[in-house]
């Protein structure tokens, strides 16, 4: 997870988000709301759109693999022949 803390939202103490829930949510639904909690960014709502959007899958792990500048450039992958080393768990 990222610690980044985008600088272009509203934001909200906790207080001032449960007092005005409903104010907070229409807004959420046009840009991401910032929420804090004593002073410290703790949680940004946004819509479900913008959510489905930013969670939504861009491909799968193959053709992400495929269109590595790696593809093809015949990497010597074998595995070792050697027993495992042993774990003191």
């Amino acid at each position: 997870m990222s610690n980044h803390t985008p600088t272009h939202v509203d934001a909200w103490t906790v207080a001032h988000a449960k007092a005005r829930l409903s104010e907070l949510i229409e807004r959420a639904q046009n840009e991401p709301q910032l929420i804090t909690r004593n002073g410290t960014p703790s949680v940004i709502m946004v819509s479900v759109e913008e959510w489905n959007r930013k969670t939504a899958r861009k491909g799968s792990l193959a053709s992400f693999l495929m269109q590595s500048p790696l593809a093809g450039s015949e990497l010597d992958l074998d595995r070792r022949d050697e027993a495992p080393r042993d774990l003191a768990l």
